[in-house]
């Protein structure tokens, strides 16, 4: 049965927010960088100081196998904490313990990390007065001298959606492409016609003409051990990694009408109301693809230049659509007439949610209901198309356009 949502008084509404990648946080900003609106907060109330300390740095690169890695509170206490290992066709979790005050998380004694490998840190966190805190951030351990890796999405033997685009972020500039797309082989089960492209020296990323089939087995085969790269410069990977499509889901946000509508397999299973980018803020155009879910994440304006108008720590259900920092989310705090009547938002797609996230809200039935891998198309807003390389945007490039991107071609 097609579910539609209508205004409830009772009930608030989202505004969108946008994440700083680049600082491990999100934060809400229009495509164009705009000057930014208000978000309705209650009060103009600013959400509780910075709580969580992270250790390598976000972003940090060369971290030695002995780390040092902590997660650490001056008050309040953890209330959970996940190190692991992503990105390179597994995920493996890092074994630590909080402290018994509940201050600090660290890695279990003589716990070493890997080598050439990305980890994502992954903790929240509770004041003296209850409030929850979130924080995410990555960092890639030392790679050994005149080697490369690529680092793999989605994962391992994870479910996908129709859209997911399989991905590999090097680290370091790969100067014989042809080379090293030949020893990256993406087949699957029904088989179809799968291209790679190339975005810069660092990004290689590889996609059927049209959306997956629902059911597909994809396998990813990387033989990239010895391949010289860059001159004297060598692959370390062997392996051979897959993953599965799961089924259809596309939503499609109209800026103007202010819903979105969802269809599962092809057929209308929702019509969701929502605020999308303001005038001054505007949400991009185009097909964008979940690529991260958090149930509860921080956006900061700090960290996407809009200095200190906001910093929300505890926004729910959070669904990342581009590196940039597009982010689909659950909002507690805009005014319930703004909700599928206006777009308010920093550049975000924003549904209905509560404080502390609600499974029966929009964002929460919504997010519930999502895969890494599922297609968000937004239309009608006044803003250009999404750049292809802005997370996984690769299809708003035609085949041909896609094609003509793989250096064996």
């Amino acid at each position: 049965m097609r579910r539609v949502w209508k205004r409830a008084r009772h009930a608030l509404v989202t505004a969108g927010l946008t994440a700083g990648l680049a600082a491990g946080l999100a934060g809400c900003t229009g495509a164009d960088g705009g000057g930014g609106v208000g978000l309705g907060l209650p009060g103009g109330a600013r959400a509780p100081g910075d709580v969580i300390r992270v250790s390598p740095e976000d972003g940090g690169r060369a971290v030695p196998a002995d780390g040092p890695v902590e997660v650490a509170l001056d008050s309040g206490r953890l209330e959970r904490v996940t190190v692991a290992q992503v990105e390179d066709g597994r995920r493996t979790q890092v074994a630590g313990e909080i402290s018994a005050d509940g201050l600090r998380w660290r890695p279990r004694t003589g716990t070493r990390l890997a080598l050439a490998a990305k980890y994502s840190v992954d903790a929240v966190a509770l004041d003296g007065h209850g409030r929850r805190s979130a924080r995410h951030t990555t960092f890639t351990t030392v790679v050994p001298e005149s080697r490369f890796i690529g680092y793999f999405k989605p994962e391992n033997r994870s479910t996908v959606g129709t859209g997911m685009i399989v991905s590999f972020g090097f680290n370091m500039p790969i100067e014989n492409r042809a080379a090293v797309e030949r020893a990256v082989r993406v087949t699957s089960d029904p088989p179809v016609e799968v291209v790679g492209h190339w975005f810069g020296k660092e990004r290689l990323d590889f996609r059927p003409a049209a959306y997956w089939r629902p059911g597909t087995k994809v396998t990813v085969e990387i033989g990239l051990r010895d391949v010289e790269g860059a001159p004297g410069v060598y692959g370390i990977q062997r392996r051979t990694v897959g993953f599965t499509v799961g089924r259809s889901q596309v939503s499609l946000v109209d800026a103007e009408a202010h819903t979105m509508e969802v269809r599962r397999d092809g057929e209308p299973l929702a019509t969701v109301p929502i605020t999308a980018g303001a005038p001054k803020t505007t949400t991009y155009n185009g097909k964008m693809v979940v690529t991260e879910l958090y149930d509860v994440t921080r956006m900061d304006g700090r960290t996407v230049g809009f200095g200190g108008e906001y910093d929300i720590k505890d926004v729910p259900h959070a669904i990342r659509l581009t590196d940039s920092g597009t982010f689909l989310h659950g909002n507690y705090w805009a005014d319930p007439s703004t909700f599928g009547s206006a777009n308010v938002s920093h550049g975000c797609v924003g549904l209905r949610d509560e404080k502390g996230g609600s499974a029966d809200s929009p964002a929460g039935w919504f997010f519930d209901r999502t895969l890494i891998g599922d297609v968000v198309e937004v239309v009608r807003s006044h803003d250009k198309e999404v750049a292809p390389d802005n997370g996984l945007g690769g299809w708003n490039l035609d085949w041909n356009g896609w094609k003509a991107g793989s250096a064996l071609r």
